[in-house]
C-alpha cells in the first residue's frame, strides 16, 4: 500500500528532519504515528500523499510515486488535515461538489457517519462548531472508501463523547483492503484502536510495531518496588511505579500506550533495542 524508500527531507538543508527514514504499510492496519511537536509528523504524512517533495528518496501508493498525484493515486487516498475549514455549502451540497472524485464513495454511508456523529446535514459547514466541521470530514473520509486514509490530528477540536464515537467509527471501517494511518501527539486518544505502532523520534522511525509483538516482548504494570525487576523504564506515580519490562515469562499484558511513547522518545536504547531485532544506536 505505502512504501517509503531512503527518504530525506528537509526544509533547511543544515537540519534535516527525515535521514534515510525507510517505511512499508500495509492494508488491513490502523496505523498509530506518535511522535513530539514538531518532531515531523505532519510533514511525513503530507510527503506520504504528495503534499511535500523529498530532498532524495520516495514515496509510493500502490506502486506509485505519490508526488506525480496522478487520478490513480488520488482516486485511492483521503487525506484529513489537522487544520479543516469548512465551506459555505452543507453537508449534501458538499457531497454532491466532491463526491464524485471518488469512485467507491457512499452516500448512504456518508448521512450514517453523519447521524452517528451528531451532525445537522442542513446547516452550512461554514456556520459549524470547528469540532462539527471536523466531524463532517470525518464522516466524508470514511465514506469515500479509498484504500489509503490518512488523519492528522484527527481527534483535536473532539469533546471527549465525540473522541468514543470517533474511535468506535474507525475501528468499524476497517476491512483487509484498507489502510489507516493516524497521526496524533494525544497519545491515549489511540489506546485500544490501533493495531500497529508508530514513534517518530529524531530524524526516523524509532519504534515500528504491532501491538501484539509489543505486548510479547514488553510487560506493562504498576510496581510497588521494581528493585529485583528487568526494569526497561519506570516512572514514579502516586499509585507507585509504572513500568515496563522485559518479558522473560510469555505473560501478556495490556499495552501502555503513554508509557510506551514516553520510554521511545527518552532515547531509551535498552527498551528500543528489545523491540528492535538489530541493535538500536544513536
Amino acid at each position: 500500500m505505502v512504501q517509503i524508500s531512503d527518504l530525506n527531507f528537509s526544509y533547511n538543508r543544515k537540519r534535516p528532519l527525515f535521514k534515510d527514514l525507510n517505511l512499508t504499510l500495509g492494508a488491513g492496519h490502523i496505523y498509530g504515528l506518535l511522535g513530539r511537536n514538531g518532531a515531523g509528523k505532519s510533514t511525513l504524512l503530507k510527503n506520504i500523499v504528495g503534499l511535500a517533495f523529498p530532498v532524495s528518496g520516495q514515496c509510493l501508493i500502490n506502486g506509485k510515486n505519490s508526488s506525480s498525484r496522478s487520478l490513480a493515486v488520488l482516486q485511492e487516498l483521503y487525506f484529513i488535515a489537522e487544520e479543516v475549514y469548512g465551506p459555505v455549502l452543507t453537508p449534501a451540497q458538499f457531497l454532491k461538489r466532491t463526491a464524485g472524485f471518488y469512485p467507491r464513495f457512499s452516500a448512504a454511508d456518508f448521512y450514517t457517519y453523519l447521524q452517528t456523529l451528531d451532525i445537522d446535514e442542513r446547516q452550512p459547514m461554514s456556520m459549524m462548531s470547528y469540532g462539527q466541521q471536523k466531524k463532517t470530514i470525518i464522516a466524508f473520509g470514511l465514506a469515500a472508501n479509498t484504500g489509503l486514509l490518512i488523519m492528522d490530528e484527527p481527534t483535536n477540536g473532539l469533546d471527549i463523547p465525540s473522541k468514543v464515537t470517533f474511535r468506535k467509527l474507525i475501528a468499524s471501517v476497517l476491512s483487509e483492503d484498507r489502510c489507516i494511518i493516524i497521526s496524533t501527539h494525544q497519545v491515549r486518544d489511540l489506546d485500544s484502536l490501533i493495531d500497529t505502532v508508530l514513534i517518530l523520534n529524531d530524524h526516523r522511525i524509532v519504534v515500528e510495531q504491532s501491538v501484539d509483538e509489543i505486548t510479547e516482548k514488553l510487560v506493562f504494570g504498576v510496581f510497588d518496588d521494581t528493585a529485583v525487576l528487568p526494569v526497561l523504564y519506570e516512572e514514579e506515580t502516586i499509585k507507585g511505579k509504572h513500568a515496563i519490562l522485559r518479558n522473560t515469562n510469555g505473560k501478556v499484558s495490556k499495552m501502555d500506550l503513554e508509557l510506551l511513547f514516553n520510554a521511545a522518545v527518552s532515547g531509551n536504547n535498552n527498551l528500543l533495542n528489545v523491540l528492535n531485532p538489530a541493535p538500536f544506536h544513536e
